[in-house]
């Protein structure tokens, strides 16, 4: 197998799962935080959107592309001299996987619960509609995060193992 096509299977893990422990830790950081602050109306309602908005091809890409591109590095590193890396990128893939698991079993749950509370305009009880989402909700996205940062850094020494065989 080319070094170099291991390689860059590797680094587009790496990025890939990069930008989603980025957006996991900026809901955890900045924005469940600022919606923390606002009214529960506005938060129903800025939350549907923000899930209708994140469902599109950018964010496809990177939530399924990390685990596929991982699938891919661990194959191609899984014999000569790709293997010093392959602990380490199974063991990251394994920790994306995990924060896929917590988020379709428990984000993504929580999320068709807000959608289906209906219009925010319209709600009797915003602030009953909040609490059956938030306190869940920002618990398993600080699990994700974790998860999948600690998978990030597992990635990250992948390609330091690699490296140091000096063929990617």
């Amino acid at each position: 197998m080319p070094a170099d096509l291991r390689g860059l299977v590797l680094l587009a893990t790496t990025i890939s799962t990069g930008l989603m422990a980025g957006l996991y830790f900026a809901f955890c950081v900045a924005v469940l935080p600022g919606l923390g602050a606002s009214d529960d109306r506005t938060f129903v309602e800025a939350m549907q959107r923000i899930n209708v908005a994140i469902l599109n091809g950018w964010f496809g890409l990177a939530f399924g592309g990390a685990l596929l591109l991982g699938a891919l590095a661990a194959a191609l590193h899984g014999r000569g001299d790709g293997r010093p890396a392959l602990p380490w990128i199974i063991a990251g893939v394994a920790l994306y996987a995990a924060s896929l698991v917590v988020t379709m079993a428990l984000n993504v749950p929580l999320n068709d619960g807000l959608r289906d509370a209906g219009d925010p305009a319209r709600l009797r009880d915003p602030a009953a509609v909040r609490a059956a989402f938030e306190s869940g909700w920002v618990r398993w996205n600080t699990v994700r995060t974790v998860a999948c940062t600690a998978a990030l850094g597992c990635l990250t020494w992948a390609m330091r193992a690699a490296r140091a065989t000096g063929r990617g």
